[in-house]
């Protein structure tokens, strides 16, 4: 068995625009494959099949493509031509000596004009396994089921399904630039947008010097990981420090939250445009924090002509929680660091800051010339999933990604 044959669902739905979803998908295949022994990787009749090299191991496969978004389900299987008797002859040598307690065969056609029915194929197909195995045939709660597809010139077989990571494939969705804090949710939320097709430019904020270097060095981990899912990512640091301190000293404490945040989002938006992101994402959820009331999150808003995209509004902490267990960022997001959510916080907040008076207390601050001070000191970081390393000729410099 050497083909991978993969089943996309929300893709099938997409009309006349199906073949370029499916460009995409295969192309992101490619990449993620891209360090395996490969032949090919083409479009077979409303599916995709891969088809592995010899020395290219299931398992590792297997793994690499569950990260791949727009994927249904995929399967381990192997090409017989339709003649039933060299079809069942195949089944029965890739089953070796796998015992079931029951069995059923389940096949479907790709082309309905064919010669032969679908319970034809199973009848026949069964039979043959039925006689050589002697296995009892369970039409409802079969211990082993044989799915057979039935192409126009061969046929896929295999013995289980393996669940996709579903969605649509990074790239359909377009550029968004995420807010990156390293803490639980926003991961989670970056997460959230590449599962819908977005590629996502990851945004974070850090108080170094003022505070140390672990903030940074934890979203870098947390890029590291997401970056399995979406290949190809960038990653901006921007210090704020200093302008916290500005605010600091020209703003009432119970408004500095909602300033320093209505400054974050101006200066991602310059960042964004500049990737040519169409919509900033946070993390943000409605009451979980003092200045995420929605009151504060419209005037926060106020602050960019983008839209704000808050994948995670109205969820709880547990389910943010428990997304963020399962993506594997969580034991990054937990670890103590100083961040510049943390630097300058005032005891009390305010939660329902008007716009009004946040526009005047902003009339106290250089607020063009800050913005334009963090998008000129942001420092690009880049990552890729996975590095190949390719040779580089001779008096050239490679470039440098984090793996």
């Amino acid at each position: 068995m050497t083909s991978v044959v993969i089943h996309y669902k929300e893709l099938a739905l997409k009309g006349r625009n199906r073949p370029w979803f499916v460009k995409i998908l295969i192309r992101n295949l490619r990449t993620a494959l891209a360090d395996f022994e490969i032949r090919s990787i083409r479009s077979v009749m409303g599916r995709i099949e891969v088809d592995l090299g010899p020395a290219t191991a299931w398992e590792s496969v297997r793994d690499r493509v569950r990260q791949v978004f727009g994927i249904a389900n995929f399967s381990l299987a192997g090409r017989a031509p339709h003649d039933f008797d060299a079809l069942a002859a195949a089944i029965l040598s890739d089953l070796g000596d796998r015992d079931a307690a029951s069995f059923r065969v389940s096949a479907r056609r790709a082309d309905k004009r064919m010669p032969f029915t679908s319970p034809q194929i199973e009848r026949e197909v069964g039979g043959r396994i039925k006689e050589a195995k002697g296995w009892r045939v369970d039409l409802e709660g079969a211990a082993l089921t044989i799915h057979l597809e039935v192409m126009t010139d061969h046929a896929f077989y295999f013995f289980g399904k393996e669940p996709g990571a579903g969605g649509l494939p990074t790239g359909t969705g377009g550029r968004v630039a995420c807010l990156l804090s390293g803490g639980i949710d926003s991961p989670v939320a970056a997460f959230r947008m590449m599962r819908r097709g977005c590629s996502v430019l990851f945004v974070h904020f850090h108080s170094y010097p003022i505070l140390s270097r672990a903030s940074q060095e934890k979203v870098r981990e947390i890029a590291t990981l997401l970056t399995k899912y979406q290949l190809r990512s960038r990653l901006l640091l921007v210090p704020f420090g200093e302008l916290q301190q500005q605010i600091l000293l020209a703003v009432r404490p119970e408004l500095r939250v909602v300033i320093y945040r209505r400054l974050m989002l101006r200066i991602a938006e310059h960042l964004a445009r500049r990737w040519r992101a169409r919509a900033l994402v946070t993390g943000e959820v409605i009451g979980q924090v003092a200045s995420q009331t929605l009151e504060n999150l419209t005037t926060i808003a106020d602050a960019t002509t983008m839209e704000v995209l808050r994948p995670l509004v109205g969820m709880d902490k547990d389910e943010i929680v428990a997304q963020a267990q399962q993506l594997g960022t969580f034991p990054i997001s937990i670890i103590p660091d100083q961040d510049c959510c943390q630097l300058f916080t005032p005891r009390h907040p305010a939660t329902r800051a008007s716009l009004g008076e946040i526009v005047a207390a902003e009339q106290a601050l250089p607020i063009r010339e800050m913005v334009d001070r963090a998008v000129t000191a942001a420092v690009v970081e880049e990552f890729r999933f996975p590095v190949v390393k390719y040779a580089v000729p001779e008096g050239e410099t490679p470039c440098r990604f984090r793996s």
